[in-house]
């Protein structure tokens, strides 16, 4: 009964809008005018859109260019459809790191085959000696789960070490094998931050990461981008870095512990931090930087009731891409980015369209925020989420599009988010009426969640969804689902990512005009969209509510 009754006001919304105009609205999304935008952002005329190229500007000229020309109105202050942020490239050298404790041998490393680390900051010289070290098991404070791994314990000054990933034995702490931003590395390192370390490593193992030290080595010894820090910001910590086992085993060793039994202890909730006594870190390295500009698009369709107009839907999509390749394939060089995510921003363009069309029958107001830098860090909505042009708390939801089914109609839709607010929740009863179900993201301990631009928007409480493609294929046989299968895993981050033979694109407009629909609930709810108690947001979002009203 309960459910019935929170349901009724989305479905009066639903039936009051139907009459006047949203099936006509939703049939204005087709395949002609979403690939009208795809063909011209994925071509190589825009040289795979890379953060701060020219790629990227001719991109960002051209969906100013179709906001005009739709009637959107700019989302920024200054009318410029233009959010500009500074990123910092960074690039390290002479790497050299030692473990030592007295009457033993050192433990001398080598970069890239051991270790890799980089600055926490901005800093052109690390020079960090005589380090004490304390393993802090996961490194988590989580008070909704009431775990906390450092019991009070006065990390400041030291280097912390760290299991990656969160628990996973016990269905009812941590989502089970669910990885939360928790488990996330990201987590870690603003965790020694905040805790005053002087700097954090995590130690890597496949099972506990999701993926081989071949991952770690390969994207953190090449150049990493980041928000340009804000003058005279300062931090405590100098370092972050990630270490093998093996070369665990060898410093716990020296310690005179067992970093199996270590790393295993860490499950408790009664753990406490372990000092590796006697143990002292050196590590000094080199870095080097440069300055690039990246950009935003943000345009804004204004809800018509006064009371709810300054609420928002935000709808998200990523317009960057890898660039030009450094190794041609076959002759090519350009990394078109046609699914990842030409394909994700030309359905956003077209439901911004489409609800440019009903204006007069929005309550809230709309926000597409086409953000840059997602391929080097999810760094343009990390930006916007710091720089928000919209209170947190005066958004009720994120719809992400980033990740588009072009290989035709299915009759399932997976969320990545699913069950965990009240967005998600619309999606499925939405769907239904459409008959289609809806599913979990398949692999919830490779955090998914976390892995694209709608995580940033959950970090400020904003309830937040990633639609991911179904599985379920209406009019293709199990030969073609293997094919498109491999086609699009091959095609992920290349240069083939383009339109191809295999595309079909009615599966991407049924799901675009679902999601539209799902839109226009949020816009008319009477209520703001909500975390389910318990989630990892939720307190967030009750802060950001407050801070807002």
């Amino acid at each position: 009964m309960k459910k019935l009754v929170y349901l009724l006001p989305f479905i009066l919304v639903a039936g009051c809008l139907s009459g006047i105009g949203v099936e006509e609205a939703a049939e204005g999304i087709n395949e002609e005018s979403v690939m009208s935008h795809l063909k011209v952002l994925s071509s190589d005329e825009y040289m795979g859109r890379a953060t701060g190229t020219k790629g990227e500007e001719m991109a960002k000229d051209y969906l100013v260019s179709e906001f005009k020309k739709m009637g959107i109105e700019s989302g920024v202050d200054d009318g410029s459809y233009v959010q500009p942020f500074p990123l910092v490239g960074q690039k390290t050298s002479n790497h050299k790191l030692t473990f030592k404790a007295s009457g033993k041998k050192n433990i001398t490393t080598e970069y890239f085959n051991d270790f890799v680390a980089w600055p926490a900051g901005e800093e052109a010289k690390i020079d960090v000696r005589n380090a004490e070290l304390v393993y802090v098991g996961y490194g988590i404070q989580a008070p909704e789960e009431n775990w906390d791994d450092f019991k009070g314990v006065d990390v400041s000054g030291k280097i912390i070490v760290i299991k990656n990933n969160d628990p996973e034995y016990d269905d009812e702490l941590f989502g089970g094998n669910a990885r939360l931003y928790y488990g996330r590395y990201t987590y870690k390192f603003e965790k020694a931050k905040e805790m005053g370390a002087l700097g954090a490593i995590i130690i890597h193992t496949t099972e506990t990461a999701g993926y081989g030290w071949n991952v770690v080595s390969g994207g953190w010894s090449r150049e990493r981008f980041n928000v340009k820090a804000e003058a005279n910001a300062e931090s405590p910590a100098k370092v972050n870095a990630w270490i093998t086992y093996p070369l665990s085993e060898k410093v716990f060793g020296m310690a005179g512990l067992d970093v199996a039994k270590m790393l295993e202890a860490a499950d408790s909730p009664d753990f406490k931090p372990v000092p590796l006594k006697g143990v002292k870190m050196d590590l000094s390295l080199d870095a080097e930087y440069r300055e690039i500009n990246a950009m935003n698009v943000l345009g804004k369709i204004e809800g018509s009731d006064p009371a709810l107009k300054d609420e928002y839907l935000v709808l998200t999509a990523h317009y960057d891409h890898l660039g030009i390749a450094a190794n041609p394939v076959d002759g090519d060089s350009v990394n078109n980015g046609a699914e990842d995510n030409a394909a994700g921003v030309s359905g956003l363009l077209e439901i911004m369209r489409a609800y440019k069309k009903m204006q007069p029958n929005l309550k809230r107001s709309v926000l597409g925020l086409i953000v840059s830098a997602e391929e080097v860090g999810l760094l343009g909505s990390q930006y916007w989420a710091e720089n928000p042009t919209v209170a947190p708390g005066k958004v009720s939801a994120n719809i992400n599009l980033d990740g588009t089914n072009v290989y035709g109609e299915t009759s399932d839709v997976v969320v990545v988010g699913y069950g965990r607010n009240t967005v998600a929740d619309l999606v499925v009863d939405e769907a239904k009426l459409e008959g289609r179900t809806v599913k979990p993201d398949a692999h919830p301990e490779q955090g998914i969640f976390y892995r694209s631009d709608h995580f940033n928007m959950a970090k400020v409480g904003i309830p937040a969804i990633f639609p991911n493609p179904g599985t379920e294929f209406v009019d293709k046989d199990e030969e073609m689902v293997a094919k498109i299968d491999s086609v699009s895993a091959a095609n992920y981050h290349s240069v083939n990512d383009e339109i191809n033979e295999y595309w079909d694109f009615s599966g991407a407009i049924r799901d675009f005009r679902l999601f539209f629909k799902v839109g226009l609930r949020v816009i008319n709810s009477t209520e703001l969209q909500k975390w389910h108690e318990g989630d990892e947001f939720e307190a967030k979002r009750l802060e950001m509510l407050e801070e807002a009203n």
